[in-house]
Parts: C-alpha cells; sequence; structure tokens
C-alpha cells in the first residue's frame, strides 16, 4: 500500500496546473516579464489535450474576405454564444487575434499558406467571414509544438506526470498547492502565492467525449470549488456534433468541423442530406448545437445507421485536395480501411467542449480568491451558451498571455505566505479520513452513463431530477463501500481523486442545467424549448458554510458600441458557396 505522506515541498514563484496552450503561454509571459514560474501536467510535456483542437483558430486577419474586423468576429462569438459571454472577454480575444496570430508565425508555426505567401483562412460554422486560420487538420499539434519550443528555448521547467488534486489556502489567500508526483511515487506540496489553473474543463464527465478519459474531468473545478472559487454557468456543455462511432477504441473520438468546412455533407441512412429540413441557410455549417440536436433527432426518429450515428460524406471532392486539407482524418480512417475519399464516415455528437467553468476577471485572469487564476478552458466567459469552432485555441494564446502579464504586475518576490507549523500533518490527516474506493474506475463509469442519459443533448425537468436523485445514491454507495487512505496503492489515490473531480463537477452540471428553465445555446430542454429574456444572465455557483451548493444569478455584461454596431450590421455568409 501506498504511504500518504507530504514528502516533498518545492517553492515556486508561481505554479501552472496544467501544460497546454494556455498554460504554457501564460509561462512564456511570466518568463517574459523575468519571473520563474513551474508547469506541472499529469502527462509529458508536448502531450497535452491541445493537440486534439484539430480544425483552426479564429482571427479577422482578412486574407480571403478583406472586410472582416475584430467587431464582427466578437458580434459573432456574442451571438453565438447567445449573449450570455462576458463582453469583456470576447473584445480582448477578438481584439488581440490578429497579433496573436503573427506571433505564432514568427515562432514557426507552420500555417496553412495561399499561393501568394498569406496565411489561408477556412469556413468554420456560424461564421460570417472565412477567418479560422488552420495547418491542414492539426492545428492544435502545431500550436502547440510551437509554444512548446518556445519554452524550451526559455529554459521553463514542466513537471511531468503531477496531479495537483487541492489548493492549499490561508484566510482566503493561496499558499500553495498538493500534487501526487507519479515518477517518484510520492505527495509534494508546492509552496506558492500564485496559483494558475489551466487544466482544461469537464466534458470528459460524459461517457462519450472527444477527450482522453483522464482528460477535461473536472479537476479545475474541484480544485477551485473547494478553495471557495465562484464557477459559472457549469450547465453549459458543447456537445460536438461529429464524434467517431466506432470502433469502440474510438468511441466519441472527434471527426474535425474541418471536414464540414471544407464542403463535407450530413445525410441519414436513407442518403438524405437532413440538413435541409434543419438549417436550409447554414446547413452543415450552423452552430454546433443546433447541428448536434439534428443529429440525435434524426437519430432517435429512426434514420441514423446501424452504429446509432449518420454519415459525413466529403467524397466528391478531389482526392489529394482531402489529403492536403484533411491528413489527420485521411490517415486515421485508412488505419480502419475506410477511404474517405471513395466513402462516408460514420459519426455522431460527443461531448466536447465546457462553455461553463472558473468565474475570472478577463483583464487580470484572477479569481475571487486571492492568488488564484485561471485560463483556458478551465474558465468560463468568452464562449457564453456555444462556442465557435476556431475560438478555443485563440482564447488560449490572447488570455494566457494577458493572464502571464497580468500577474508579473501585481508579483512581488517576498509575497511567499508562511504555513503554521502541523499544517501538512493536518492536511494529511484530514486526507485519510476521507471516504475512497478500491475500484473507482467502475463508480466513475456509472456516473458517466448516467451523465449522458440525463444531462446530454436533450434535456428536461424529469431527466435531471432522476439525475440528481442517482448522483446522490451512487454518493451514498461510495459511503457505503468506503475504505480508509491506508488501503489504498498509490494508482487508486490517483483514480479516487478522478471520482472526486466528476462527481463535484456532475453534480454542478445537474443542478444548474435544472434551474435554467429555458433553451439557450447547448443547454436544450424540452420541457422549454424557447429561450427567454429572463435567463439572458449567468448562473454563479459556490461551495456554502454548509458546504452545500449556492447558485444565484448574474447579469451579463454590457456590449461595446463598436461591436453592437457590428451585431446590429447582421453580416452572414453564404455557405452554399461551398456546393
Amino acid at each position: 500500500m501506498f504511504s500518504f505522506k507530504i514528502s516533498k515541498e518545492i517553492k515556486t514563484e508561481v505554479l501552472i496546473v496544467g501544460a497546454g496552450a494556455a498554460g504554457i503561454r501564460t509561462a512564456i509571459a511570466l518568463k517574459d516579464h523575468g519571473i520563474s514560474p513551474i508547469l506541472v501536467s499529469k502527462r509529458e510535456f508536448g502531450d497535452a489535450h491541445t493537440w486534439m483542437a484539430a480544425g483552426g483558430i479564429n482571427a479577422s486577419i482578412g486574407t480571403l474576405d478583406n472586410e472582416d474586423r475584430w467587431e464582427i468576429h466578437a458580434a459573432d462569438t456574442l451571438r453565438e454564444g447567445h449573449f450570455i459571454n462576458d463582453p469583456k472577454a470576447v473584445e480582448s480575444v477578438c481584439k488581440n487575434a490578429v497579433e496573436a496570430i503573427k506571433e505564432l508565425e514568427e515562432w514557426g508555426c507552420p500555417f496553412n499558406k495561399t499561393k501568394d505567401g498569406k496565411i489561408n483562412q477556412r469556413f468554420f460554422g456560424a461564421q460570417s467571414f472565412r477567418r479560422t486560420c488552420f495547418v491542414g487538420d492539426k492545428t492544435g499539434r502545431a500550436i502547440l509544438d510551437t509554444l512548446v519550443d518556445q519554452a524550451k528555448k526559455r529554459d521553463i521547467t514542466c513537471l511531468d506526470g503531477v496531479y495537483i488534486f487541492k489548493i492549499v489556502h490561508k484566510e482566503g489567500k493561496v499558499i500553495g498547492a498538493l500534487g501526487l508526483d507519479k515518477k517518484n511515487q510520492e505527495v509534494t506540496f508546492f509552496h506558492s502565492s500564485y496559483v494558475v489553473l489551466a487544466a482544461g474543463g469537464y466534458a470528459s464527465i460524459y461517457n462519450k467525449s472527444s477527450s482522453r478519459k483522464d482528460e477535461n474531468i473536472g479537476d479545475n473545478i474541484q480544485l477551485a470549488y473547494e478553495a471557495g472559487a465562484r464557477l459559472k454557468d457549469m450547465e453549459m456543455v458543447q456537445f460536438h456534433p461529429t464524434g467517431m462511432v466506432y470502433p469502440e477504441e474510438y468511441l466519441g473520438k472527434l471527426v474535425t468541423e474541418a471536414v464540414r468546412g471544407e464542403g463535407g455533407h450530413l445525410l441519414n441512412k436513407h442518403k438524405e442530406r437532413f440538413m435541409t429540413q434543419y438549417s436550409p441557410e447554414m446547413m452543415e455549417l450552423d452552430a454546433r448545437d443546433e447541428v448536434a440536436r439534428a443529429i440525435a433527432k434524426e437519430i432517435s426518429q429512426g434514420n441514423g445507421t446501424e452504429n446509432q450515428g449518420v454519415y459525413l460524406d466529403i467524397s466528391h471532392k478531389n482526392e489529394d485536395f482531402i489529403k492536403s486539407r484533411l491528413p489527420k482524418m485521411y490517415e486515421r480512417f485508412k488505419e480502419l480501411d475506410i477511404d474517405i475519399s471513395k466513402e462516408p464516415m460514420e459519426v455522431a455528437p460527443t461531448s466536447h467542449y465546457s462553455m461553463g467553468g472558473i468565474e475570472v476577471d478577463f483583464e487580470n485572469g484572477a479569481t475571487n480568491v486571492a492568488g488564484l487564476y485561471a485560463v483556458g478552458e478551465a474558465t468560463s466567459g468568452l464562449h457564453g451558451a456555444n462556442r465557435l469552432g476556431g475560438n478555443s485555441l485563440i482564447e488560449t494564446v490572447v488570455l494566457g498571455k494577458l493572464t502571464g502579464e497580468n500577474i508579473a504586475k501585481v508579483f512581488r518576490s517576498d509575497t511567499h505566505i508562511d504555513y503554521p507549523s502541523g499544517l501538512l500533518e493536518s492536511l494529511e490527516n484530514s486526507l485519510m479520513k476521507k471516504n475512497y474506493l478500491k475500484r473507482p474506475q467502475d463508480m466513475m463509469d456509472t456516473v458517466k452513463d448516467m451523465m449522458w442519459k440525463h444531462a446530454g443533448i436533450l434535456r428536461n425537468e424529469s431527466l435531471l431530477d432522476e439525475g440528481i436523485e442517482k448522483l446522490e445514491k451512487i454518493k451514498s454507495e461510495f459511503r457505503v463501500h468506503s475504505i480508509s487512505g491506508s488501503e489504498l496503492s498509490f494508482e487508486e489515490w490517483w483514480l479516487n481523486f478522478d471520482l472526486i473531480n466528476i462527481v463535484i463537477s456532475s453534480e454542478l452540471v445537474l443542478k444548474a442545467a435544472l434551474i435554467r428553465k429555458e433553451s439557450r445555446g447547448a443547454h436544450y430542454r424540452e420541457d422549454y424549448p424557447d429561450t427567454e429574456d429572463d435567463y439572458q444572465l449567468n448562473l454563479i455557483c459556490f461551495k456554502n458554510k454548509n458546504n452545500e451548493i449556492t447558485i444565484e444569478t448574474k447579469p451579463s455584461g454590457k456590449i461595446s458600441e463598436g461591436v453592437q454596431e457590428a451585431l446590429d450590421e447582421n453580416h452572414s455568409l453564404d455557405y452554399h458557396q461551398l456546393e
């Protein structure tokens, strides 16, 4: 059995939890301002979830549509977020996106180019212009490699195989974090007055997800919630329209939106192009929530394939075009003996991205807990009720830089808060007394199955109530079948923390979804199918003094005059030119 003792202490100026694009860009900004952060990652450096973001990154550089401008990008983002976005976040990202793309290009990111050497751009859903820059269908991989290279040039430290499971705080101020070190099989206390949460969202609390199983399971949500931070719009989970349906090991894995952006057609089992019924103007490139619901309805009406999916067909395009623009998809399906230049893929919706997350001040990345920051998918604000494809990658590099720069402005090297003697021993004892399971994976699978059924694409009061009841029963079983921490192996400690993250995130999603009695963006209530003006607000979740979830409402922010003008101009793209 594993002896749960805090055996190592590491002091660092800034601790960044997560080494994807958001975390690395934050670290680069800090290092460029003379501050030495430590990145920690559950996986090897360079193997973050960022590389799975395939299709592209948005910026109004106007290569193909020179009338595009950042205000229109912001207007599209707000419109598809159904106006519960944080306007400050939207404006900051869209205004700084062009500069961020230029920086990535200068750092060597190999963007696809036009014949005259400019960065190429493609169509992506629900956008008024072609503003999605790309590296084939491996954009996230290219951006991550570029950032890792820049971090290495700056000698930024990244500790692999470290799982941060608790924020340590005193009198409302961060003093560090506890982590499991997989390589050394030990518990480490990271002593730091500044902690940045950058380890993704919670889309993998569902049994069909585009993430790997140990990613995006709510690590940041649990850390922030237990530390006293406020969370926002936890009910907003994006279900990507096109995930793989077979083989089993590929279930839910992403088939990039770039396939539809390059002209792919969605067909039901009768080979009918069904989007003509649901969105005759925008077709396959309507917003992700609209396309996902259309596919779900086709399947539920008996029009799906034997594998409970629909067809995605790009075979009407030239084979060389497919190989050059969609190399990753071509290679993946070729390995499964499917030639997408000659036959269709089968796809169905998959849990993909969490628009909800930690509430931060987007001027500096700060939470309401002193010394605790968050960036990337860990946060909520940019995307509102639905995320535009291509906006997540640009968020990581724009707001990562902004957060790092703003920490640098307030940073003081003498702010390490001393902790009282006996604190670490007290933490050890309290953790040992909690309830744990010998085989937590079984319960994780049960929760994920429940969430897909009760808080998935199509929701209603009955399903959500039943989901909350089932989760309470699961928590009761947890207590009944629990064992002490002294009986756990290192791996079982690790998996138990996974389970805790999933349970907390699931409860927050269910309860927030029950309160929002309307349909807005990715949150669709069959019993409340309309969008209501009274609900154009944010749901704020936090832990109260009784250690229970409290949910309050907060008005959305004010849109600036320039962005409002762009909204009033009512731009739209004729997606039929893809035919």
